[in-house]
């Protein structure tokens, strides 16, 4: 899951004369395809920039929506699908005073995928991604006023539990879930 260098090389090859947000919008379509034929690294990219772009637009998704092209915002529905795909035992959190360079296999993610990550692996039943969960979530106060993008997780997590909470049918005792596991696309080597 090399991205970011094919990332760079489609921004290398995109035409200057275009203007920046058809730059944008030509290399997201880019990315968007590549994630939607099953390679789950360009859906963390694609998310990311959807929240980079929000954030850039004070929260306005209509205008992100008409930069990236009708369609292609990065939903929740995506965002869980790829949140589950990410296996937690590659995903590196360097340490305080840890100096040392990530594994050539690992992901480097920002703070608030790590922590949707956790999340979507801790609602699925794993222990261990809610250990860590729990651990990174003490740390998540202290970054709170410096990391904007910590939002878009505090967003992730309310309409994940809105989605996995039990809802009782009329006349009925035994609750039942919202929606059926959904699946998204195939998982990326």
């Amino acid at each position: 899951m090399r991205v970011d260098v094919l990332i760079s090389d489609w921004k290398a090859g995109v035409p200057v004369e275009l203007s920046d947000e058809e730059r944008e919008r030509g290399l997201y379509e880019k990315a968007w395809e590549a994630y939607l034929e099953g390679d789950y690294g360009f859906g963390l990219w694609c998310w990311h920039e959807c929240d980079r772009l929000t954030n850039n637009l004070n929260g306005n998704i209509r205008e992100v929506t008409r930069i990236l092209g009708p369609g292609h915002y990065f939903g929740f529905s995506h965002r869980r699908s790829v949140a589950e795909r990410v296996p937690i035992e590659r995903i590196y959190r360097p340490r305080k005073g840890d100096m040392s360079t990530p594994r050539t296999d690992a992901f480097v993610l920002p703070h608030y995928q790590v922590l949707c990550v956790y999340l979507a692996h801790a609602s699925l039943g794993d222990p261990k991604a809610r250990a860590l969960l729990e651990i990174a979530l003490g740390e998540l106060e202290d970054r709170r006023r410096a990391d904007p993008f910590l939002r878009h997780f505090e967003t992730f997590r309310d309409l994940l539990s809105r989605t996995t909470a039990t809802v009782p049918i009329a006349g009925s005792s035994a609750p039942t879930p919202t929606h059926p596991r959904r699946t998204g696309p195939k998982s990326a080597p």
